[in-house]
């Protein structure tokens, strides 16, 4: 695709804005209010994504790996984040870690998560995360981005194709949230992740806690 991303239809995001900073600094006022418990709410809201993508494609794979730093990878092996070239032949990705998923944000009635509170959208845990990384693979090329509360600091930086497709959201969470869950101390075990996520019936969930050595 190759015109005017004016011209795009939005379905989960509007195009037509890559960074909508009003939208960021709104969640980040109130982290209490989008990541209810903390960090394993920030989880979930990646593993939607995933899940989403498995309901799609009638069935997928998602890896949950809780690190040693407090960050967590979310690995999924969907189609990727959909990429297009505007009339000036620019990558442009959809903007789902800096603008408002238009299905949800506004709509906390539309889909809870497995936890019980409403799914409100990536751009949540971009915002509420100190750094986040998201790789994207998909059949037309690879690339990777760097966020800072939600905020872009790199451009599509291409990386080298493995024949597979899927993306990675590897977030570390603002200090806070994470002393609200707990990941390492016991909060939100991987047992715990596993068990709310068998509620996605299209998706598998693997969780690997590396926090302290162990793999659930």
């Amino acid at each position: 695709m190759d015109t005017s991303r004016a011209s795009w239809r939005n379905t989960t995001h509007d195009w037509a804005g890559a960074v909508d900073l009003d939208h960021l600094a709104r969640i980040r006022r109130n982290p209490a209010a989008f990541a209810p418990g903390g960090a394993g709410h920030l989880i979930l809201e990646v593993v939607a994504y995933a899940a989403d993508e498995a309901e799609c494609n009638d069935g997928g794979r998602c890896v949950v790996t809780l690190l040693p730093d407090g960050s967590v990878s979310v690995a999924d092996d969907g189609r990727g984040t959909d990429t297009r070239l505007d009339e000036h032949g620019q990558a442009v990705k959809k903007p789902i870690m800096a603008s408002k998923d238009l299905r949800f944000f506004d709509f906390p009635e539309a889909q809870p998560l497995p936890d019980g509170h409403p799914r409100r959208g990536m751009s949540v845990v971009a915002a509420l995360s100190e750094w986040l990384v998201h790789t994207n693979r998909r059949q037309d090329g690879a690339w990777t981005q760097r966020y800072e509360h939600g905020v872009p600091v790199t451009g599509l930086e291409p990386v080298a194709g493995d024949g597979t497709t899927g993306t990675v959201v590897h977030f570390c969470p603002d200090e806070p949230l994470r002393a609200v869950t707990g990941l390492t101390t016991g909060g939100l075990t991987a047992s715990e992740l596993v068990r709310l996520a068998m509620s996605w019936r299209d998706l598998t969930v693997e969780v690997k806690d590396r926090s302290a050595g162990r793999t659930g």
